[in-house]
């Protein structure tokens, strides 16, 4: 006799705990993961996204040495008692000369930054329409729209169950190769869903690990301060030794004449063979004035946020120090950190972002609706549906298709809000959260035809975003094709892409709302024809020779069901 290979009560082998882990772990955080990816996923075209929201600003860029030399004429003569300024050089994704100084004195509650933009051409400051514009998805990103630190707190929680959500769900697959290639749409339920959810967690598998854990890194010092605090007796001197390139040097509180920039910038670029990213000047019109270098990021992987710089004396250009190579533990991390932020990618490669990022978007959403779709094929037939499955169910129509709608109206908001209403980055913002929550109400209240319904609206919404554009502005795709304006175009033909894929999965919602109710039809017919067959008028062949049955037996056969009437003898 064999032994019995049955495991005990409890006892569960590894995959079985792995598979329990990876469901709960991507439900607990999965809505607030699937904005995370879906506003990073944004976020890797924020500079783009902007120049959208202010279609009054048209500009070309200019060479660097001259954008510095109109940015430092401009700076003297509107901000000569900075503390410090900040010169950003045009590139081809920003056009224009970024600029941002710090006042002396700032009023009360006020950190005294004033940003501008300039002209390269001109000089002249631009001003456009006040917006969020791409930076609000940026940020939304990581601080979800929170007081700091707490959004930052709350999206590092959500990345570290992202991060065991992945690794256990890798464990879980026993074929991960096979599912790549297995997609069977046709099946429904469960299975197609298990299919795409399977489908697009390996089309990205390097790509999701690699931007959770980078996202992780990102925030080690906030996650993980004993280190630093066993070491460093203020974060400002840590923030020094990590970020040289950003250190605030003190005045003298001597007036002396600033340097030419422009010539320190022409003999930096050449020795690094390499475009400057940014200027910073401390204490300009002071004797202890300091002007540091830093190299572009996009120049390198790893120059995210640990680009190599050089510093010069403010008053006689001589060069004080500098780092040209970084060392080999530094330049680890800024890889980590540059392959998160995406600075260094060209645009074929920065789409490439887009699209497994978006595809890491589905991964989270299909795992969510994969929840549902797995107790709902467990339910009893014409069982009532748990209170806990209408919560989840609900929160994943709102928050799925909901998002989508409240990106359209944040799009929505930037054209048809008055350009010269106060506080008009604000009302972005609030039609941004309106739309959204509209969107989760509306799942609770019409919880039959949500997906079908909010789908639609997002689909809309996106496919009107053009249309509001060729109404309120000059730049919409009429124009802008013809023209070749790319960034105007491509955010067109992107919102018009998005609406066809959301139209799409609005199809397939109401082709599998009205499946159930033919395939309840069918069953009814079914159940019903032997009964219809037991109803007919039978030839009393043996009426003579068998008595009818008594009227005990033809009530019970009267109350027996229509598979055991069927079957009845006579």
């Amino acid at each position: 006799m064999k032994p019995s290979t049955g495991k005990a009560q409890g006892e569960e082998g590894l995959r079985q705990s792995m598979s329990w882990l990876h469901t709960w772990s991507g439900l607990i955080f999965g809505w607030v993961l699937f904005a995370m990816f879906l506003t990073g996923t944004l976020s890797f075209f924020r500079p783009e996204i902007t120049r959208w929201m202010q279609p009054e600003i048209q500009a070309q860029a200019a060479p660097t040495l001259e954008s510095v030399t109109m940015a430092q004429r401009y700076l003297t003569e509107h901000a000569p008692d900075a503390k410090r300024w900040f010169i950003t050089p045009p590139t081809d994704r920003e056009p224009l000369i970024q600029l941002l100084y710090q006042v002396p004195k700032p009023k009360p509650g006020e950190r005294g930054f004033v940003r501008v933009k300039l002209d390269p051409r001109t000089g002249q400051a631009v001003q456009g329409r006040e917006t969020r514009g791409g930076d609000f998805f940026y940020r939304f990103h990581f601080e979800l729209e929170t007081a700091f630190p707490w959004g930052r707190w709350l999206a590092s929680i959500a990345g570290m169950f992202m991060l065991v959500a992945i690794i256990s769900g890798i464990i879980t697959h026993k074929k991960i190769f096979a599912d790549f290639f297995t997609f069977r749409p046709k099946k429904g339920g469960q299975r197609a869903w298990m299919d795409g959810h399977n489908a697009l967690s390996v089309l990205g598998l390097p790509f999701h690990l690699m931007i959770t854990f980078s996202g992780l890194v990102l925030f080690m010092a906030m996650l993980m301060p004993a280190g630093i605090m066993a070491v460093y007796e203020n974060p400002r001197q840590y923030s020094d030794d990590v970020f040289p390139g950003f250190k605030v040097t003190p005045p003298r509180n001597e007036p002396a004449p600033l340097v030419a920039l422009a010539p320190l910038v022409e003999q930096v670029e050449q020795r690094w063979q390499g475009r400057v990213g940014r200027v910073t000047v401390n204490n300009p019109g002071d004797a202890g004035a300091t002007v540091t270098l830093t190299r572009d990021a996009a120049d390198g992987v790893s120059y995210g946020r640990l680009a190599p710089y050089a510093r010069f004396d403010g008053v006689t250009g001589a060069f004080q120090e500098g780092q040209d190579e970084l060392s080999p533990t530094v330049r680890t991390a800024g890889v980590i950190v540059g392959l998160h932020l995406g600075l260094f990618a060209e645009p074929l490669l920065r789409w490439f972002y887009f699209l497994v990022s978006l595809a890491g978007t589905g991964m989270v959403g299909s795992g969510l609706v994969l929840w549902i779709a797995k107790r709902r094929q467990k339910a009893r037939p014409g069982a009532r549906e748990a209170f806990s499955l209408r919560l989840v169910d609900g929160l994943n129509a709102g928050t799925i298709a909901g998002l989508f709608i409240a990106v359209a109206a944040f799009f929505w908001a930037n054209r048809l809000v008055p350009a010269d209403l106060p506080g008009r980055p604000l009302w972005e913002v609030r039609a941004f959260f309106a739309a959204w929550g509209l969107s989760l109400v509306y799942a609770f209240v019409f919880h039959k035809r949500k997906w079908v319904d909010l789908l639609s609206a997002a689909a809309a919404s996106l496919a009107l975003v053009p249309v509001i554009n060729a109404v309120t502005t000059s730049r919409h795709l009429g124009v802008s094709l013809p023209t070749g304006d790319w960034v105007m175009a491509g955010f067109d033909l992107t919102c018009l892409a998005g609406a066809l894929l959301l139209g799409w999965m609005a199809r397939k919602a109401a082709r599998a709302r009205k499946a159930p109710a033919k395939a309840g039809g069918k069953a009814a017919a079914r159940t019903a024809a032997p009964a219809q067959v037991q109803a007919r008028p039978q030839p009393d062949t043996q009426a003579q020779s068998v008595a009818r049955p008594r009227a005990p037996v033809a009530s019970a056969m009267a109350q027996a069901t229509p598979s055991e009437a069927a079957y009845e003898p006579r």
